[in-house]
Formats: C-alpha cells, structure tokens, sequence
C-alpha cells in the first residue's frame, strides 16, 4: 500500500518542506530503502523508526519498503524527518487513518522508545507552514514552547510516537494545547548587562556609548591595557531598548536553527551578546561549513558583536566582517545550494593602541616605534575602519580618579535618552527599510541629514585634512543625526557635525598620541 506524509528541515532561517512517500509490497525477503538525497542522520531513520514501532506494539511483516523523500534533488538533513517517516508507514499499512494525515505537518526526531526529541529550527518551520495554509503541525513536546509562539496555525506538541497514533486516530489529545500566551520570552543567554554607573571617569567614551546605542552605530574603542574598553562594552547592552516583537522573532529564528533557544522557551526577548576569542575561525564568525550553520555575526542578528583585542584576529577573518557589515546578511555558497542567514549587528571592537599597549598612557612609557604603530594600526585594513562610525581613544582614568568614588549615570537614565531617540527613529522611518540611523541609505540621508552651508565647509575640510572616503563622509552624516536626535534637535546644526567628526580618531595620524580630553591630535 502507498501513502503520504508531510515533514519539514531546517533550510538556513527558513524550512524545506518533504513530502515522505511510504511503498510496501509484501515479500519473502525484506528490504527498506530511503531514496531522495538523504545524509546520514536521515537514513538511520530506518533503524529508529521500527523500534518505535515494536514499542507500539506492532510487529511489521516481511516487506520491501521504500521511502521517497520528495524533492528527490534536494539534500535532507537531521532527524526531524523521523515522524512524518513513522506515521507514513503506519499509513501504509493502515493503522493510522490516510485522510487524517493530510494537511499536516509533522517534524520531530524519535529514540527507540518512540519518545519524541526536540529538533534545531522549528520556529521557521511552523512559521512557513503557516504560510503554506497549513491546518495543523505536530512537534515533540520540547519544542512546544517556540513552535507555540507562532499565531494563526494549531500546533500540537507530543511526548511520544504513540500519542501521535491516538491523537491521528480518535482524536485524543497528546497532553495539553500550547499556547502563545502561557509562554512568556526568555532570554537569549544567561548574560546579563551590569550597569554603567561602575565606570569611572570615561566621559567621552561614555558618551559615544550613548551615541552608538541610540543610533546602531560601529564603535571601535582604542586605549592601553586596563583604561575600561572591555568593561564600556559589555554596558552596551543594558542601554539598549528591548527586542520588539519582529526582531525578536527574526532573533529567535537564528537561535531555532543554530539549536540554541533554550528550553522551555518562547521568543527571546534580550538582545544577543556574543563575544568571540579572537582564535575564531572565519566559517564560525561569518557561518558556513558542509553543512551551512549561522556563524557569530548571525547569532548576534539584533544584537551586539564584541570583538575584544579585534587586532589579534586574523586578517582574513576580519576582513570577512566587511560584506556583513555593510549587507547586514550573509550569503553562504555552496555546490548545490546558496543559503542567507541576516546579520544585522552592531560591533564594538576593542584594541590596544600599539603593540606594547602604552602609547599615550601618562602613567608608563611606550617602546613602541612609529613604524611599528603603523603595522600594527594596519591589521586593520581601511575598507573596516571606514564602516566603523565611532573610533574614539579610552585614555587610562588617573589614579585619584578611581578613588574619588564619584560614579556616572545608571544604564537606566542612558536607556531612557536611548529609547527616546529610537521612538523618533521610529517614527521617522515608518514604512523604510532602515529601522535607525545607521541604517540610513542615501535617500534617507539627503532627506534627514543634509547640512547647511556651514556645515557642508565643515565637511569639506574635514574630508580634505583628513582624506575622508565618501563611505566615512556619509557616516559622519547618520552619527551626526543621531546625536541631533538625542539633543531633540529636527535639523543638523554644526555643532552636531563637528561632534561627529571628532570621533573619526583613525583617519587621522596613526602614530599621534592621545589629547586630554580623550581625543587624538
């Protein structure tokens, strides 16, 4: 007897729909095939999936039986095709009724026992089954939580292989309804943000912090070993407003994929930190692999990528960082297939200012040359600094300073000025592709940030003196708008202009050393 059933794989942040044909013609000796481009994990199904059914029960008759995955010319991977494979089998030879097998969608990966696992990228499955129509998807009861976030189609978790069969034959529910509403968000990890009232002193570093947050600007913070750099960044996600419910989705997405939401899970509300050694290789920063998986700058999709000591990387990895950031997507090539995970993440990267660590440290002398400087400025090629919208000095805080016990503003009364900014954003870019400032193109730029007279001789000077491309001409421009914006400022005033401007340090010389004021001349 022949019959059909219904599953789904992980296709980057989207889902391959399977169609598994079940064909069983009783013989003297048996057989079981899987045909249809299947991996390895796929065609071990066979073994799983007549355990579980011993477990039923059922012992199978002597049979040839072959499973057609369709598309035949597609690869399937994992083990989630491990129910629909069972329940069309049992279809076929008429324990499970045909007609109530249609119209839905059953993912799930089976133990010998015929218990049900969890599988990676579910949430993009049930999303894509709601968009095909579908009536129903049945998913293991771990799963339950993230596929039960997506409204409009009825998801149905179970704990085992033999709910299933009930559930398709008499209507008994497997346990009870997931609801949208009885799974509240969690977080995308166990990081917490400390509060930025800790740093001491910083107060142009501070402020930049508060500029990047408010408008999803790059920032790259430079200074000797112990000046607060990696301590800035790590507040960097306390000021930043929560996930809104389209990019918590898109966020949860990539974590389904990757197999990382945690579980019992719904959406994840708290913007990805994700702070890579500096070993890393460059399919696990940008993604890739024979088996293409989101890389870090995807796992960090609506949230931060912290690349401490971005100088030790090496060249080939960072350079990879360029598509990315400009993109806000990565495209992953392979033979027989092209796969698109997003990346739209903000950087902070940190770094010493040479190889010693102390130029420009008041307290300790440095021993680095300018030629040296120079090369090891040059690990970082121009093309990434110039996507870099903020690249300010991080000067040592003196002494007397740190014992002075005066602190800076909470993480809640930046958060706030951040928020105020990104609601004008908001407003501002209803209905546009761009969602903040730094995503501004150039039509968004020539209508919100155009400057007047006086601040176009401002440009033009500052790009002459300091050989500004027309890529760091047009950030100036969106971190200016950022900074009108927090002022509560409509139009781009000079001041806004010069502002921006003093944060381009390394388009200016890079053996100088560091002003007072943080700045470098």
């Amino acid at each position: 007897m022949h019959a059909l059933a219904l599953g789904a794989t992980p296709r980057g942040v989207g889902a391959l729909f399977v169609t598994v044909e079940v064909d069983r013609i009783r013989a003297n000796l048996p057989s079981i095939s899987v045909v249809g481009m299947a991996d390895t994990a796929v065609r071990e199904a066979r073994e799983r999936i007549f355990a579980a059914i011993r477990h039923l029960g059922r012992k199978a008759e002597a049979a040839n039986i072959v499973f057609n995955l369709a598309p035949a010319d597609e690869r399937k991977q994992g083990a989630g095709l491990d129910l629909p494979m069972a329940v069309a089998f049992l279809a076929a030879v008429g324990d499970v009724p045909v007609e109530k097998v249609k119209g839905r969608l059953l993912v799930g990966e089976l133990s010998l026992e015929g218990r049900l696992l969890p599988v990676r990228g579910i949430l993009p499955i049930v999303l894509a089954a709601r968009e095909r129509g579908l009536d129903e998807v049945i998913v293991p009861i771990g799963n339950g939580g993230e596929a039960g976030v997506v409204s409009g189609i009825k998801v149905t978790a179970a704990s085992s292989l033999g709910e299933v069969v009930r559930w398709l034959r008499s209507g008994t529910p497997p346990g009870e309804d997931v609801q949208e509403e009885s799974m509240p968000p969690r977080p995308v990890s166990s990081f917490k943000a400390p509060d930025l009232s800790e740093v001491i002193g910083q107060e142009v570093a501070r402020r930049t912090l508060e500029i990047a947050a408010a408008g999803g600007h790059h920032l790259l913070l430079m200074g000797p070993p112990g000046s607060g750099k990696s301590m800035l960044a790590r507040r960097l996600p306390g000021i930043l407003p929560a996930l809104e419910a389209e990019e918590a989705l898109e966020t949860t997405c990539v974590y389904s994929v990757s197999g990382r939401v945690p579980r019992p899970a719904g959406l994840l509300s708290q913007r990805p930190f994700r702070a890579p050694h500096h070993t890393i290789s460059a399919a696990a920063l940008i993604g890739g692999g024979s088996s293409p998986q989101p890389g870090e700058v995807s796992l960090a999709h609506n949230g931060v990528l912290f690349l401490d000591e971005i100088t030790e990387f090496r060249r080939d990895v960072l350079e990879g960082l360029r598509q990315p950031l400009e993109d806000r997507e990565v495209t992953v090539a392979r033979a027989r297939s092209t796969l698109t995970f997003p990346a739209g993440f903000q950087l902070v990267a940190a770094a010493n200012p040479c190889p010693c660590g102390y130029l420009g440290d008041l307290g300790r002398d440095c021993t680095c040359t300018p030629p040296m400087v120079q090369r090891y400025r040059a690990r970082l090629s121009g093309p990434l600094l110039d996507r870099m919208d903020l690249q300010v000095a991080v000067p040592a805080v003196p002494w007397r300073d740190l014992g002075s016990g005066r602190r800076g503003e909470a993480s809640a009364v930046v958060a706030d000025r951040v928020a105020t900014s990104r609601v004008v954003q908001a407003e501002r870019y209803l209905g546009r592709r761009c969602r903040t400032n730094a995503e501004m193109g150039p039509s968004e730029i020539d209508r919100w940030a155009r400057p007047g007279a006086d601040g176009r001789r401002l440009l033009e000077q500052a790009a002459q003196s300091l050989g500004l491309s027309a890529r760091a001409y047009h950030r100036i421009l969106r971190v200016a708008r950022t900074i009108a914006d927090l002022g509560g400022d409509r139009d781009l005033q000079t001041n806004h202009l010069a502002e921006a401007i003093g944060y381009r340090m390394l388009d200016r010389d890079p053996g100088a050393r560091p002003k007072a004021v943080g700045g470098w001349g």
